[in-house]
């Protein structure tokens, strides 16, 4: 019997660095920050302080003492979902076209958001 690898989401994943998210599922769920780092080909997204783990480290030059550090780790995307902050509330993504091409677009509101970060 082989063992199997966690399912891999298509290489298209519906957030962007930099986009705001709130956390629905898991340990962190209600937890609001940015999309820091994204791995597409994973389906997985880091998001600035929310699924914080604990990593032991030897000691180095550039850290002599080693010693304990704390810091955020991938988790999945579907765990994520946009928050939109005209509306207030997570939102899913639409996309409208305009003259300069396609555009991200809130659900709820139809306010535009922000591609460039």
């Amino acid at each position: 019997m082989t063992a199997t690898k966690h399912k891999v989401q298509p290489n298209k994943l519906h957030v962007k660095k930099g986009d705001y998210v709130m956390v629905i599922s898991g340990k962190d769920a209600g937890k609001k920050g940015k999309v820091i780092e994204v791995f597409p080909k994973k389906g997985r997204v880091v998001v600035e302080k929310t699924n914080i783990v604990k990593r032991h480290t030897k000691p180095s030059q550039a850290m002599p003492q080693g010693g304990i550090i704390s810091k955020e780790a991938p988790m999945a995307s579907s765990n994520v979902m946009l928050y939109c902050q005209e509306c207030n509330s997570v939102t899913r993504v639409s996309f409208k076209l305009t003259d300069n091409g396609k555009v991200r677009v809130c659900k709820h509101c139809g306010v535009n958001l922000p591609d460039k970060h």
